[in-house]
């Protein structure tokens, strides 16, 4: 067996021949643990975080699941933070052993359905406290598989929080998650080429420097936000996804224009990814990519120097505004117990100091401002505040899903200028008022 360097949790793989692998990092071993899809791990033994002192009632075990790419028994620095955290979490608590496990962010075995079918068949097995996205989070609580944090803590009432961050935790005027990351997407660029970077629509145009995005985006985001950034509605009175003709005409419009300058062609009609629109940009395709900022995050903390910068994504007016996501810390303890325990968990995870040094490690966005403000790099604090300060959650769902297709038809079509803008829009309008 081998021990992961610097730290006493083991890890523990249980593998099967058809479902893959599933880790556990405990602090315990579970018997009979499910194999359930997860990435690999080395193999190690199994040992308590923090061996709890006997007691009358027995040590607590708290149940924790993270996806991948928040494991706490990988080698980095990101995972020796967490890792530390929840160690000086269990040394303030004799009783207490904390089991976290691995799952897949999506799909069979993923995080969402491994608690829809442990709620459902195994109980006992059902996390205590889960980290989720934003779009699974709203799946989990409408199932009835979430409670709500609510009188069990004032954390979301602490005015040290982005406005994006109050919308990635509320659902339905409760609170469903403390957030720990946050996503938006931004303006990527090369200095080098790219002196002073585009606050509006009318200095990208006269720039006359290639933009790309992914124009393809079965979702639109990048179009969501520029509709959303000149005041677009999204939903109707009835609470039914809508689009406003003038303000998504307005965005087409500009793609149309930005066509004829050169800034952008129907070639962006083949990019439906993130991966795509960052290859292009890492090739010199294009001086100019909206992105995502964990993904500048993560490129610029493997490689530090180079001419990459960013700033906000250029709108209309000038005004930054910008979609977000991110992660929080969910509740789905039925117990009493277990519930308060796992709320005194979220909130210590959600801490500014850990949350400064655990972002900015781990490539991520924090929730917090007090947290941004403690990141050494404050050449990119002051530029990602400003962006986070323009941000909003994304849509729930259900809306999300009843635009999509509208919002991606209308762009295809205006890039490969098949209609013209005014056209496009009002026939994404009509498409959501169609029997």
């Amino acid at each position: 067996m081998k021990l992961l360097r610097h730290f006493s949790l083991m890890l523990l793989i249980f593998s099967a021949a058809c479902s893959g692998v599933a880790t556990v990092t405990p602090f315990s071993a579970p018997e009979n643990t499910p194999s359930l899809p997860a990435t690999a791990h080395p193999q190690g033994e199994t040992t308590p975080l923090h061996s709890p002192t006997n007691t009358p009632g027995g040590p607590l075990t708290l149940r924790v699941w993270l996806p991948p790419q928040f494991d706490p028994a990988l080698d980095t620095p990101a995972s020796e933070f967490l890792r530390q955290r929840l160690e000086e979490f269990t040394h303030q608590r004799s009783r207490l052993v904390l089991e976290v496990r691995i799952k897949a962010p999506y799909g069979p075995g993923g995080l969402l359905d491994s608690l829809t079918t442990a709620s459902a068949a195994a109980p006992q097995s059902a996390p205590d406290l889960i980290a989720l996205p934003r779009d699974a989070l709203e799946t989990a609580a409408l199932k009835g598989l979430l409670y709500p944090y609510n009188a069990m803590t004032q954390a979301m009432k602490d005015e040290d929080w982005y406005d994006y961050a109050y919308e990635l935790a509320s659902i339905q005027d409760s609170i469903y998650g403390l957030p720990f990351t946050g996503d938006v997407m931004l303006l990527a660029y090369h200095s080098s080429i790219v002196e002073t970077p585009p606050q509006d629509w009318s200095a990208v145009l006269e720039m006359k420097q290639p933009l790309v995005f992914p124009a393809a985006d079965p979702q639109a985001l990048f179009t969501l936000g520029q509709y959303r950034s000149l005041g677009g509605v999204v939903q109707d009175e009835l609470g039914k996804p809508a689009l406003d003709t003038a303000a998504l005409s307005e965005v087409l419009n500009y793609y149309a224009e930005a066509e004829l300058a050169g800034v952008m062609s129907a070639a962006l009609t083949q990019y439906q990814s993130d991966d795509q629109v960052w290859a292009a940009f890492q090739e010199n395709r294009a001086p100019m990519a909206i992105t995502w900022c964990s993904r500048y995050l993560d490129f610029i903390r493997d490689t530090p120097s180079g001419d990459h910068a960013l700033s906000p994504a250029p709108t209309a007016d000038g005004v930054p505004y910008t979609l977000a996501t991110g992660w929080v810390w969910s509740l789905s303890a039925k117990d009493r117990e277990r519930q308060r325990i796992a709320v005194e968990l979220a909130e210590f995870l959600t801490e500014s100091t850990f949350l400064a040094n655990w972002t900015e490690a781990a490539g991520y966005l924090p929730p917090r401002p007090s947290a941004l403000q403690r990141w050494s790099r404050q050449d990119l604090a002051l530029i990602l505040d400003r962006i986070a300060k323009s941000a909003h959650a994304l849509p729930s769902a259900d809306i999300l899903v009843g635009l999509s297709k509208p919002l991606w038809q209308a762009v295809i079509d205006v890039l490969r200028e098949q209609v013209d803008p005014l056209a496009a829009a009002q026939e994404a309008t009509a498409s959501l008022s169609a029997p």
